[in-house]
């Protein structure tokens, strides 16, 4: 039974949660992206910050000055669902980074292609990217950069099936943060072990390493690390069929997620709890959440997650063997696919629909 995918890049995130039956806890989505405690991080205000630096030369100047508005921008192209742009607009920076010799900025740039690229599905774009950006983080001697770096290459090396060299790899980084003492560092990778542990099978395990992770997230006051690991404790949970601490542990991660204004995790929080009331029969409740989801979704103006949202609804519905409304939601979840070019997703919509209209 697969888990939710973790990764390490910056506080922002990519969510790929559908409302699903439970034995098929969360299998639905091809990955889990939440983007925590990267030594670089990629809002667009710390991008501005990271980027700040002097340089000598006019046209070294106006070359980054192009080049850290085109991360910005890939940034915003991203947040708002078009990752083929952020693609463009990556691979543009990176030459004007490499032109100028800027290692650092290159490093930033790799991070938000990889994330890119794994929301396009394009999984050897995203590997090279990753290496890519641990590569430099080597170059730099940049220990805390590794970290990250690693934890990134070991949930890709999880998502892909290889579990055994992700937990190594991921090892290897909780090996560097404990004898650098980076807090931070040994919470996100205990975090991600239990990923590895979960994808396994040994929930009793995973739960154990979520507990310790959480214990040095709490310590760094890392409220968004904090919410994501409560997350990953509440897929356990819900793997193991134990609804009562699944939901209980989802709310306290909703609840820390909205007060810091995580969408992304508050984002995740909601999936989880819808999927686990609709599990026990609470579809009232279930509703409620989406709703929730939907309009936040809309108030982020990301068509991506409305597009999940519609979905979701489409899942329940027709769960509920109410077919008319489901249609209707996949339907406009496809004109969203549309609207996103996205034609794979487009094709996965509509051939759910296709089946659902074939059993009725």
């Amino acid at each position: 039974m697969k888990q939710q995918l973790v990764f390490s890049w910056q506080k922002v995130g990519l969510i790929c949660v559908g409302t699903i039956s439970r034995p098929q806890v969360l299998l639905h989505s091809f990955l889990l992206v939440t983007f925590l405690l990267s030594p670089v991080a990629a809002s667009v205000v710390d991008i501005t910050q990271q980027l700040h630096r002097p340089l000598n030369s006019s046209v070294g100047r106006q070359s980054r000055d192009e080049a850290d508005s085109l991360l910005r921008i890939g940034e915003q192209q991203y947040t708002s669902g078009y990752a083929d742009k952020t693609v463009a607009s990556c691979l543009r920076a990176l030459e004007l980074y490499h032109s100028i010799g800027d290692l650092k900025a290159q490093g930033l740039a790799y991070n938000l292609l990889a994330k890119a690229y794994i929301q396009l599905g394009s999984s050897k774009e995203a590997e090279d990217a990753l290496r890519r950006g641990l590569a430099i983080a080597r170059d730099t001697k940049d220990f805390q950069a590794q970290i990250f770096a690693l934890n990134n290459i070991g949930t890709f090396l999880l998502q892909q099936g290889e579990s055994a060299i992700a937990g190594k790899t991921v090892e290897d980084a909780l090996a560097i943060a404990h004898g650098v003492n980076n807090i931070e560092g040994e919470g996100l990778s205990l975090s991600n072990l239990g990923l590895v542990t979960a994808r396994l099978g040994d929930y009793n395990k995973a739960i154990k390493l979520y507990e310790n992770a959480l214990t040095f997230r709490r310590q760094t006051g890392d409220a968004i690390g904090e919410a994501n690991t409560l997350n990953n404790l509440g897929d356990a949970y819900l793997a193991s069929g134990n609804y009562q601490d699944t939901i209980a542990t989802y709310g306290e991660a909703m609840r820390i997620a909205k007060t810091n204004h995580d969408r992304t995790n508050e984002l995740r929080a909601i999936d989880g709890l819808v999927t686990a009331h609709t599990a026990v029969g609470r579809y009232e409740r279930a509703f409620d959440l989406l709703e929730q989801r939907l309009a936040l979704a809309k108030e982020l103006q990301n068509l991506r997650e409305e597009l999940k949202s519609f979905e979701s609804y489409a899942q329940l519905y027709k769960q509920q063997g109410n077919y008319l409304t489901a249609r209707n939601f996949y339907e406009r979840a496809i004109t969203l696919a549309r609207t996103l070019e996205d034609s794979k997703q487009e094709v996965q919509l509509q051939d759910q629909l296709t089946k659902m209209l074939q059993r009725k």
